[in-house]
C-alpha cells in the first residue's frame, strides 16, 4: 500500500518546463497521488508522512523510456543458446530486467515487441515490480521483411529473443494487414507496432529499404478508427527515409529510430503531431559485444552512426517532437537514462532533454493526465537523483545514483535499497 511520502530540500523539476525550484517539496497521500509540488515556502504541512530527504540533490518526475524489449537480453549471444532456454525461465529474466528499469528510475515503458499483456497484467497486479508496462505485443512486417527471421535457405527461427512470446505477424496485403491487426487488438495490446523499413538485426533487409506498403499501413490506420474509445496509436520501426515518409502520411503515431529523417519528414511529423523516439543508446557499440556480433550488423550499424546522429540533431533543431526511448533489449537494461545524455550531445539543454523523458513521453503515451509532470493529482511517479541533473544530466544514467523511486505513491527504492512489495496470493 502507498503510504503518505514528503521529499524535501532538494531542487525540484517538475518535468512541466518551469524554472527548476532551489528548494522543492513533493507531497503525497496514501492513495498514491501527488498533493503538492512546488517551494518549500510555502508548502502544507507534511503531517506524519514518510521524509524522504533529496538534500544535495535533485527531485524529478519518475521517467519514461517509450521503446524497450523486455524479452530481449541485451546481449549477444549464441541462437543456440537462446533458443535452449525454457519459457518460465525467460519470462523470469523479463521479470529481473523489469526490476532493473525501474530501479534505474523509470516508471513507465512502452515494450514495442516481445512481451504480453500477461505480462503488462502481472506488473500491474503486484506478482512482479516493475514500470507500468504498455506493450505491442507484436510486430507486423512482410515477407523478407524486419521481423521475418525466415533465412535464405528457407530455415525459419520460430525462437528468438523477440519472438518467444510475440504474436509476431507477416503481412503482404491491406487485407492480411487488417487481420493481424485484428488479432493483436482481440490480445489486448496498447499499441500496434509496423515496420516501415527494414533494419540494421533484419535477416533479409537494410534500412533504407521499404516495409510495409502506404496502402497496409492506412488499412490498419482505418481498422483501428473502427473501435469505440480511444483509437489504439501505430509506432513505425521506421530508419531509411523513404520509410519514415510512408508510415507519416499513413497516421503513424511515432517514428521509431528516424536516423534517415529529413528535412521534409521532420516538417511532416510536426504538422501531424507524431513524435520521434531516435533511440541513440542504439548507435554506442559495446567493444565486447562488438566482437559478438555479425559481421553484417555491425556493418550496417557502423554506416548509419554518424548520418544518424546529424539527421536527428537537425530534428531537433526544427523542433520535432522527441521522446526518449532506448530500444533496451538491443542493447543492455537499466541504463536507459544514458539516452538524456546522448540526446543532448545532439543540442538539446538538459532541461529540455529531461522534459523528453517525462512529459513528452507522457504525451506520446497520452497518460499526460496522470504522468510525466510533478503536479497535483497525478499519480505519485517520483525519482530522486543523488546530483544536480541539470549541471551532471549524464550522472542520472549511473542507476546507483537514483537514490529513490517511487511509482504510484510506493517507495520501492530507499536510499539506494530496494524495498520489494510484499503480496499475499
Amino acid at each position: 500500500m502507498p503510504e503518505s511520502l514528503c521529499f524535501h530540500h532538494g531542487q525540484l523539476i517538475d518535468g512541466t518546463g518551469r524554472d527548476p525550484v532551489p528548494d522543492g517539496v513533493v507531497l503525497t497521500d496514501t492513495d498514491g497521488h501527488i498533493t503538492y509540488a512546488g517551494p518549500a515556502d510555502g508548502a502544507p504541512d507534511a503531517g506524519d508522512a514518510r521524509r524522504v530527504d533529496a538534500a544535495g540533490g535533485t527531485i524529478l518526475p519518475g521517467f519514461i523510456d517509450c521503446h524497450v524489449h523486455v524479452f530481449a537480453s541485451g546481449r549477444w549471444e549464441p541462437l543456440a543458446v537462446a533458443m535452449a532456454k525454457f519459457d518460465d525461465y525467460r519470462h523470469l529474466e523479463a521479470a529481473v530486467r523489469l526490476r532493473q528499469t525501474l530501479l534505474a528510475g523509470v516508471t513507465t515503458v512502452r515494450d514495442l515487441g516481445g512481451t504480453t499483456p500477461g505480462m503488462r497484467r502481472a506488473v500491474a497486479d503486484g506478482l512482479i515490480d516493475g514500470p507500468r508496462l504498455l506493450v505491442s505485443h507484436g510486430i507486423l512486417s512482410h515477407t523478407g521483411g524486419h521481423v521475418d527471421w525466415t533465412f535464405p535457405n528457407g530455415q525459419a527461427v520460430e525462437r528468438s529473443d523477440y519472438a518467444i512470446s510475440a504474436l509476431n505477424h507477416i503481412v503482404d496485403s491491406p487485407q492480411e494487414a487488417v487481420v493481424a491487426t485484428r488479432q493483436l487488438v482481440r490480445s489486448g495490446v496498447d499499441v500496434i507496432k509496423v515496420c516501415a523499413t527494414g533494419g540494421m538485426g533484419s535477416v533479409s533487409d537494410d534500412p533504407d529499404d521499404q516495409g510495409l506498403t502506404v496502402e497496409e499501413m492506412r488499412a490498419i490506420h482505418a481498422e483501428l478508427g473502427r473501435y469505440h474509445g480511444r483509437r489504439l496509436p501505430i509506432a513505425a520501426h521506421a530508419q531509411g527515409r523513404r520509410g519514415i515518409h510512408n508510415a507519416l502520411i499513413s497516421g503513424v503515431r511515432s517514428i521509431e529510430h528516424g536516423y534517415g529523417i529529413g528535412e521534409e519528414e521532420c516538417q511532416l511529423l510536426i504538422d501531424s503531431g507524431a513524435f520521434l523516439v531516435p533511440t541513440l543508446s542504439t548507435m554506442v557499440f559495446d567493444p565486447e559485444d562488438q566482437q559478438r556480433m555479425p559481421a553484417d550488423y555491425v556493418r550496417k550499424k557502423l554506416g548509419w552512426i554518424e548520418r544518424g546522429r546529424e539527421n536527428i540533431a537537425n530534428a531537433i533543431d526544427q523542433g520535432a517532437s522527441v521522446a526518449l526511448g532506448t530500444d533496451a533489449g538491443a542493447g543492455p537494461h537499466g541504463l536507459n537514462l544514458r539516452e538524456l545524455g546522448y540526446l543532448c550531445d545532439l543540442g538539446m539543454t538538459p532541461h529540455v532533454a529531461i522534459q523528453s523523458g517525462t512529459r513528452v513521453g507522457a504525451e506520446l503515451l497520452e497518460l499526460d493526465d496522470s504522468i510525466g509532470t510533478l503536479e497535483a493529482g497525478k499519480l505519485a511517479d517520483v525519482v530522486v537523483y543523488d546530483g544536480d541533473a541539470i549541471a551532471d544530466i549524464r550522472g542520472l544514467g549511473d542507476a546507483e545514483r537514483i537514490s529513490h523511486v517511487a511509482t504510484s505513491g510506493r517507495l520501492v527504492k530507499d536510499a539506494g535499497t530496494y524495498r520489494p512489495r510484499v503480496l499475499s496470493i
